[in-house]
Parts: C-alpha cells; sequence; structure tokens
C-alpha cells in the first residue's frame, strides 16, 4: 500500500470506529442474540423502544435505548461466561466479518509506527480479543459494568462510546500531547471523530474516501 508519510507533531494515531469500518456489518445486535437469543432480544427492543417513543421527541436518546436493553438482557449475567462468549463471537467476527482492505489499512500504520486505536460503541467483551489478534495498541469502547462476586449489573460502565464521546476517550488516551490523527468511520456516529481527525477518512459500501 503506497500511503504518504506524515509530518508534524511525533507521535501520530490512527483511529478506526468498528462496526461498518474495520468489520463488514454491524455487531452488537448479533452479539445480544448469540447471548439472549432473538426472541429474547426482539422483546427488550420492541419493549425499550415503545418506552422511549412515549416521551417528547427532544428527550428521545438510542444511547438510553441501548443501555435499557443491555440492562435487560444482561443484569445478573456472569462475568466469565460472558467473556468466553465474547471471545468465540470475536473469533467468529476475524474468520469471517473483516474488511481485507481496512486490516491492511491498519497494517500500514503499523509499519509507520502509528498508534493503532479503536474507537467504537460495540462492546469490550468481544472488540478486546479482536484488537490482541489486530495487534492494535487500544480499545476505546462500551464497557460492562461488574458488581460483586463477578456479576453483571447490567449498566454500562461509562458513556456509550458514540458521537462526542468518541472525541472525548480518544482526547483522554492522548493526555494532552500533540499527536498527528488519523481517522476513519462509517456513519453519523463518527462524525465527530472524523472532525477532530487531520485526516479523516469516510468508508462508504466498500470504498474508502478522504473527507475534507
Amino acid at each position: 500500500m503506497n500511503l504518504p508519510t506524515t509530518h508534524g507533531p511525533s507521535r501520530t494515531v490512527a483511529a478506526f470506529d468498528f462496526d461498518g469500518t474495520l468489520s463488514t456489518r454491524d455487531n452488537f445486535v448479533p452479539f445480544l442474540r448469540r447471548v439472549a437469543g432473538t426472541s429474547a432480544v426482539s422483546r427488550a427492543m420492541a419493549r425499550n423502544s415503545a418506552r422511549i417513543a412515549r416521551r417528547p421527541r427532544a428527550s428521545r436518546s438510542r444511547d438510553e435505548l441501548k443501555a435499557l436493553v443491555l440492562h435487560d438482557l444482561f443484569a445478573g449475567y456472569d462475568v466469565d461466561a460472558l467473556d468466553q462468549i465474547g471471545r468465540g463471537f470475536a473469533f467468529e467476527i476475524i474468520q469471517r466479518h473483516l474488511r481485507a482492505d481496512m486490516v491492511e489499512r491498519a497494517d500500514w500504520h503499523r509499519t509507520q509506527g502509528h498508534t493503532l486505536v479503536i474507537v467504537s460503541a460495540s462492546l469490550g467483551v468481544y472488540l478486546r480479543p479482536i484488537a490482541d489478534q489486530l495487534r492494535f495498541d487500544h480499545v476505546l469502547c462500551t464497557e460492562l459494568e461488574v458488581g460483586d462476586e463477578g456479576v453483571l449489573t447490567g449498566a454500562m460502565a461509562g458513556p456509550n462510546v458514540r458521537g462526542i464521546e468518541k472525541i472525548r476517550r480518544l482526547d483522554a488516551l492522548l493526555e494532552g500531547e500533540p499527536a498527528y490523527v488519523w481517522a476513519y468511520g462509517d456513519s453519523g456516529g463518527d462524525r465527530q471523530l472524523l472532525e477532530r481527525a487531520d485526516r479523516p477518512h469516510r468508508v462508504r459500501s466498500g470504498v474508502l474516501r478522504r473527507r475534507g
């Protein structure tokens, strides 16, 4: 892959969204189905979507819907059992659902000495094994809160890593140090991350495009 070498700050970071960017698909709902079953996921989605729909439009939030569904499906779940499912799910993604062109792009960044970061609203329980396999340096993602005796509370451990939260998490990782940032994303949830980057790239339908 013949890409230009960057100049400027001594540290260069390549930040990748995951679902639709490094992966060919959304993985959140398929993982919920793997853990809880299709029927349980459909019921949780329908019940909580109806609950939120009754509110004024201005107060509706997809982040809150995600939190409610996660609570319904994962409260009281054993964390070790979920980790085992997550590792199996990660292996399936690696085998069947990665974008070869974006994995190649990540490999190029590694050869340049760049820091590789996944920044995603997907869950760490399956993203961490994937990041290890792809040799990423950091994973900034949505995590599940673990309560007493290794049991999930059903809550998220911090905000959903989408939109502005992607910038907050990336900037916290950088700790105020200057860095030249490449960013890759495919959806509206990546807009702020792409705007934050020095070299933003929008991934669409198998085509990688420079933004801006």
